[in-house]
Formats: structure tokens, sequence, C-alpha cells
């Protein structure tokens, strides 16, 4: 069977790219049911406190990204780590990609079926949104991620529409009452770990460094990409408050897609299926970008880097995550409980991925020793 050339590098991306990579990995499925579990209005500045301490694990990010190790790929981490760790490290990675992966498909699946078709089996809806994800996973890295771009522009304004909610007779200062808490919540600690885990996603680029162009600006643009996601999240947080109160906040499954169905437009009648259509460019975007990471995991984890990537075997890891996603679908997902256990695995694990992987590689180069001298110096 034919070599597939999922893993060329012809060229690599200057500080935009990286810039517009930070933000749509930060935007995926959580930002739309987040307002729903944080309900208090102080929660503003959990989320910009969270922000802050996002920027510090991007600048441990771009100290890997400034290393020869970064742009060396696989190679690099074994020369860091050594092959077995790699493997192993590897291994588990694949637990934390699919735990993402389900989570983003099978929430974004039903918020279409609700919104948009109803009568349509959401299994389908994985299956068709799946195939597009394939499409673009399928022209490689450097295609996937010149993708970003379709995604930023399709998707990254469309948080401006809700500044119509900042403006009388909707807003009521009183709704952002109390912005210094008396006391805490019980889900305070729940909201903090889940903030946490929507900011996740800038960690899974370390395993494209190859594909980067670095230098000194590395740290401008990753920390520009953060900066976007807390004006986002910020907005929209606000936004809901605006519009439900922190009485009624819980009560709506999606608050976000709910609210954008409030607008009345004499040209586009349903704003919300606008909105969703849009969204799924993101959703494409970041499910491609996974995919690619999941089989480069699995083949280093069956330690057959060596052999160039085949079609039959991405074909094959793409099929064990639609029938495992068929699979959790029809016996977690569905069910109001069991979503909740796999959504909170996933802000534990999106946090725990956040936190970990910028730490162990700074640890281990300093541990190896790695400093300014071996450092790549790229232009661009």
């Amino acid at each position: 069977m034919e070599a597939l050339q999922l893993f060329n590098k012809n060229e690599t991306y200057n500080g935009f790219y990286v810039m517009l990579m930070v933000n749509r990995l930060q935007m995926l499925y959580f930002f739309l049911i987040m307002p729903r579990f944080l309900i208090h209005s102080y929660m503003i500045w959990v989320i910009i406190a969270v922000g802050i301490l996002s920027q510090l694990n991007i600048l441990l990010l771009s100290k890997w990204f400034l290393t020869r190790f970064s742009s060396e790929g696989y190679n690099g981490f074994v020369q860091l780590f050594g092959k077995k760790l790699v493997r192993l490290l590897s291994f588990i990675g694949l637990f934390f990609i699919l735990l993402k992966l389900f989570v983003i498909m099978l929430g974004f699946s039903e918020m279409v079926q609700i919104f948009m078709f109803p009568a349509t089996d959401s299994n389908w809806l994985i299956f068709f949104i799946l195939l597009s994800c394939l499409y673009v996973a399928w022209k490689g890295v450097e295609k996937t991620i010149r993708f970003v771009v379709i995604s930023f522009l399709c998707t990254f304004w469309m948080f401006l529409f809700f500044a119509f909610f900042f403006f009388p007779p909707i807003a009521q200062l009183s709704d952002l009452y109390p912005i210094i808490p008396m006391e805490l919540s019980g889900n305070f600690w729940k909201g903090i770990f889940l903030i946490l885990s929507s900011f996740s996603g800038p960690e899974f680029l370390v395993f494209l460094g190859p594909w980067f162009k670095t230098n000194n600006k590395t740290f401008r643009y990753l920390s520009y990409g953060n900066a976007l996601t807390v004006i986002e999240y910020v907005s929209l947080y606000m936004a809901s408050l605006f519009y439900f109160g922190s009485n009624y906040l819980s009560k709506s499954q999606f608050p976000i897609v709910t609210m954008a169905r409030y607008f009345q437009n004499p040209v586009i009648e349903r704003i919300d299926m606008v909105m969703l259509s849009l969204e799924l460019f993101n959703i494409v975007f970041a499910v491609s970008i996974f995919l690619l990471l999941f089989y480069g995991a699995s083949k280093i984890a069956n330690g057959k880097m060596e052999r160039p990537p085949s079609r039959v075997g991405f074909l094959f890891s793409v099929f064990i995550i639609l029938i495992g996603m068929i699979l959790v679908n029809e016996w977690i997902w569905k069910s109001d409980e069991k979503q909740v256990i796999l959504l909170n695995l996933q802000i534990l694990a999106g946090s725990l991925s956040y936190l970990v992987v910028p730490i162990i590689i700074i640890v281990v180069m300093k541990i190896k020793g790695v400093n300014k001298h071996e450092t790549t110096k790229e232009d661009g």
C-alpha cells in the first residue's frame, strides 16, 4: 500500500498560525456550556485569574519551542526522554486525546441535533462530522494547520454578536453582583477546573514543533492567542449573566446557543443555526489535528515509527475512534447522569494535561542541561 504523506514537512508556519491555533484550540465545546456551571458573577475574576495562569503555561511552552528538540519532532523527544519513556508517554497520551475527541464530538453533535436536526439520529451526525474531519486530516499536518485560518475567520467574530446584551434594557448592572463573594459556593472548585480545562489545548502544539518557525517572538504570538481567549470567555460569560441572570443561568443546557436564538433579523431568522454551522469549521479543524496526533501517538506506542504512515493504518485508527464514539454515545452520553461523569473526567484530564505537560518538559530540559546554546533561531 502506498505511503500516506501525513507528516511530511515542506514548509513551516510563522507565529501568526501559532496564535490562531492557540485561540481556536481553547475555544471548543466547553465555552458553549461553561456559563451554566459557573453561575455566580464573581467567576469573571476566576476566568481572568486562570487566563493569567494559562499565560504562565504559555511561557513554559514558548521555551520548548525555542529548543532544537522541538524542531526535530519525535527524534527530539527521544533524545530528551529516551525511546522507552516516549512510548509509555505516547500510550498515556492516547487516553487524553480520545477523551477530548469524545467530549468535543459528542457534545457538538448533541447541540446540532437539538437545535438543527431534531429528527436525525446523533450517530449519523457523528459519522458525517468525523468524515469531514477525516477529509481535512487526510491532507496532512501542513494543510490542516493552514485550515486554522478558515476556522478563525468563520468563528472568531461571532462573540461580537453578544455585545448587544451589554446594553439596556437587557443589561442591568445588578446582574454582575456580587463582584466580591461573601461566601463561596459548593461548585467553586469545580468551576476553577472547568475554566482551566477550557483553556487547555495549546499543550498539544508541542508535538507540532517541526511545522513552526521559532524565534524570540514565539511567546508573544502564543500570548496573543491566549489573550484573545480570555476576552472571548469574559465577554460571553458577562453577556450570559445579563441575559439569564445568576438565578436562571443554570437552567439552560446550552446558554450561549440559546442566547443566539434571541436575535431577530429580517434576513436570517435562526442565528443559532448559523452560529453552529460556522462553529463546525472549528470543530473540524480541532478534531482533524487530534486525529493526526492520535495516529502518530499510536505508531509511537506500538514501536512502528520507522514505518511510513499508511492509508490502511490511518483509516483503521479513525474507524476505531468512530466505533468508540458511537458506543460511548449510546452507553454514556445519552444518559444525563453518565454524561456528567464523562464531562467531569474531561475537566480533570484537560486541567491535568495543561498543567503537567509544560512542567514535565521544562523539568526534563533542566535535568538534561538544555540551555540557550541549544536553541533554534529561525527568522519569521
